[in-house]
Formats: C-alpha cells, sequence, structure tokens
C-alpha cells in the first residue's frame, strides 16, 4: 500500500481536498468511469450524502469498500 496522498477537487464551485492512498483513488476513478461521471462528480456525491461526523476522506475510503464488498456478494 502507497503513502496517503493530499488531492484537491472542484465540489459546487469550492475547492477542497482529501487525502487518500492511490489504491483508494484508483478504484474512485474506475468507479466514476464505469457510472459515466466525471470523479469529481462522484466525489461531489459522495460527499453530499456522507454523515456530518465522517470527514471526506474517509467517506471516500468507505465508499469504495461498501462498493466492492456488494459487488462481492452473491
Amino acid at each position: 500500500m502507497t503513502a496517503i496522498r493530499k488531492r484537491s477537487v472542484s465540489i459546487g464551485g469550492h475547492r477542497t481536498s482529501y487525502s487518500i492512498e492511490d489504491e483508494f483513488q484508483t478504484e474512485l476513478t474506475a468507479m466514476a468511469k464505469a457510472r459515466g461521471l466525471s470523479l469529481a462528480a462522484l466525489i461531489a456525491g459522495i460527499d453530499a450524502n456522507r454523515p456530518a461526523e465522517i470527514n471526506l476522506s474517509s467517506a471516500l475510503r468507505l465508499h469504495v469498500l461498501i462498493t466492492l464488498k456488494s459487488a462481492r456478494e452473491p
């Protein structure tokens, strides 16, 4: 696993940053492409639906984990 990297994205017209490992970023990019979304649009959707007590970086990791786990289930 790689080190955590800080990244920036525009959401709702303002720049925000999040910090995740390259592996999570790769999965987010693949998910956005599979859904026909830009990465920023996918992240904006995750951000809009996350509980207030969970930061964006954690919400992104959880989204990847939950999505990959649900794809494995019969």
